[in-house]
């Protein structure tokens, strides 16, 4: 019997370590960077779920939007304003109103906040979008540059307005960098994902 406790002590131990070893966690093993991340940064390889917000309550506004402020029954209040460069537009009477990152709506409330504080008694404001802000297309197009957005704008659409893609372009490495409320990101998308204004878009160039 002696004998035989060595090995069944062998036996019972290797197969506590098989159980063990069986249960260990996976391990992600993060993929070798490329020759474009090496260049350009890291971009993280996802697309957008959804339509990015181009209007109405959800969209945010920023340095670039052109607004359509309606103050109704004031029509020295009612004008065209254009986001600046901080963020801000400027009315008459309250003068620099904060408009980076509110809604419309909320912009609405704050200057009707603004101007019921000694100015109007009951004023009734309305914020329209008339144009957003631009978006900007660099790489390997045949004219990088700034464009006129425009809703439901894709990569895709993007790409043709900028005069499509030059000979080196490698199609299927398109980087979107997109700016919200949350920060900034920066996606390797395909050519039919959705962009926002103020959006960049960088198409990369083939190295073979």
């Amino acid at each position: 019997m002696r004998n035989l406790r060595a090995p069944i002590a062998c036996l019972i131990a290797a197969l506590a370590l098989s159980g063990c070893m069986g249960r260990t966690a996976p391990v992600a093993v993060a993929p070798a960077p490329g020759l474009d991340s090496m260049a350009y940064g890291a971009p993280i390889p996802m697309a957008y779920a959804e339509p990015l917000p181009t209007g109405g309550g959800a969209y945010q506004l920023g340095p670039g939007d052109r607004l359509r402020v309606v103050v109704y029954g004031q029509e020295g209040l009612t004008n065209t304003y254009a986001i600046d460069a901080a963020g801000a537009i400027t009315l008459p009477l309250i003068g620099s109103v904060p408009a980076r990152g509110r809604t419309p709506a909320g912009l609405a409330g704050e200057i009707s906040a603004r101007l019921r504080n000694g100015y109007i008694r009951e004023p009734s404001v309305a914020v329209e979008i008339e144009s957003y802000r631009p978006f900007f297309i660099l790489g390997e197009v045949a004219a990088p540059g700034q464009y006129p957005y425009v809703p439901n704008m894709t990569v895709e659409s993007a790409v043709a307005i900028a005069g499509g893609f030059s000979t080196r372009a490698k199609r299927d490495a398109v980087t979107l960098t997109h700016t919200d409320a949350s920060g900034s990101g920066r996606f390797v998308v395909p050519q039919g994902t959705p962009i926002g204004p103020g959006d960049t878009v960088f198409v990369s160039e083939r190295w073979f």
